[in-house]
């Protein structure tokens, strides 16, 4: 198994909460779409020197992770977070 955790901060304007919904949103959706894609999770961070949202998923193999990166419905995703983002840091480790 594989884990993929992912933090992003997002713009900071009038519709940042709001994306930060529709980024949870069209992630978490991403399960059943997405093969070898086991679980996704994100959370709204309250600690104000963090990162804005989390995104903690895992997946049957990095294979699949490999797979989900370049999924068609991933990459629809993806550039909606990247349309609002403004940092992300990644991390990816086996179990």
């Amino acid at each position: 198994m594989v884990t993929h955790i992912v933090f992003w901060n997002v713009r900071d304007d009038e519709k940042k909460q709001e994306n930060m919904q529709h980024m949870k949103k069209i992630l978490t959706a991403l399960v059943g779409k997405v093969d070898g894609l086991i679980s996704a999770e994100v959370g709204f961070n309250f600690n104000p020197k963090g990162y804005d949202l989390a995104l903690y998923s895992t997946f049957e193999s990095k294979d699949a992770l490999d797979g989900y990166q370049v999924h068609p419905e991933h990459l629809k995703v993806k550039e909606f977070v990247h349309s609002v983002i403004t940092d992300r840091c990644v991390v990816d480790f086996e179990n």
